[in-house]
């Protein structure tokens, strides 16, 4: 089976943040809890497939998060430039996951059917699971759907040799992980099925959640599918910056080669 690179790239942080911001329980809610951005890049010789998108700068202001690389920009080290990525997984359509995609006008979306269901159906209309939507985000989604350039599925499947997603749901309806097949391992991108390792390996809740018995159940899938639990690579947790090797920048972070300390799990 193909061996991927994987790789980390971080666009924005957040640092303004408690842990009540990131756990539903716990004993020091009040504490700072900074939060990174990340996309993935999987590599296989010429062929590239991006994992999210980022958001651009005019979400960032709109928003009021700024963010430190543009997606394009963020991606340069590679030698790659936007219309170079034709395929792009999209774990779910949240503004911090979706936000690039009309950046990459080349690429066909790999997405669940639920998570678009979920973006353009009736739970819409509540304020709450609307706010971390932005409407011309899920537009260009339903954009690409018309012009013939998304794949969708249900459940699990497999997007390229070695490289498979499964639905996990949770914090957003149709979120999905993805499994990369690696010299060290099949690595688990969990998204935000786990924004931090805390999320997952101490069984902690994050607050944005529109069903949490499948979040919860997510925490065990992700278990289930790595390889190992120290290849479960978390959405947002600053902590993968200090577990993997920098590699093209410092942004950049390679996890193919697996982490280079003890992850506690």
């Amino acid at each position: 089976m193909i061996e991927w690179e994987v790789y980390a790239v971080k666009y924005a942080d957040r640092n303004e943040r408690t842990r009540a911001d990131s756990f539903i329980f716990d004993d020091k809610q009040d504490a700072p809890h900074a939060m990174d951005y990340f996309m993935w890049l999987l590599r296989h010789g010429d062929e590239v497939i991006l994992v999210d998108t980022g958001y651009d700068t005019d979400e960032a202001q709109a928003r009021g998060r700024p963010i430190r690389l543009d997606p394009r920009t963020a991606l340069a080290p590679f030698g790659i430039t936007p219309d170079d990525i034709t395929k792009i997984i999209v774990t779910h359509l949240h503004y911090d996951h979706a936000g690039g995609l009309h950046l990459f006008p080349n690429a066909t979306l790999h997405i669940q059917a639920a998570e678009m269901a979920h973006a353009t159906g009736p739970c819409m209309c509540h304020d709450t699971l609307r706010m971390p939507f932005t409407a011309d985000h899920i537009c260009e989604a339903v954009k690409r759907l018309y012009s013939g350039k998304v794949t969708f599925y249900d459940g699990e499947a497999q997007v390229a040799e070695g490289i498979t997603v499964h639905y996990i749901g949770g914090h957003s309806r149709g979120l999905q992980c993805v499994c990369v097949n690696t010299k060290v391992g099949r690595i688990v991108l969990a998204s935000d099925a786990a924004h931090f390792y805390e999320n997952v390996f101490a069984r902690k809740p994050f607050p944005i959640v529109v069903d949490l018995e499948n979040m919860m159940a997510g925490f065990d899938t992700l278990r289930r599918l790595a390889s190992k639990p120290e290849l479960i690579v978390p959405g947002h947790d600053p902590l993968v910056r200090s577990y993997f090797v920098a590699d093209l920048a410092d942004h950049i972070h390679r996890l193919d080669v697996g982490p280079i300390k003890d992850i506690p799990t």
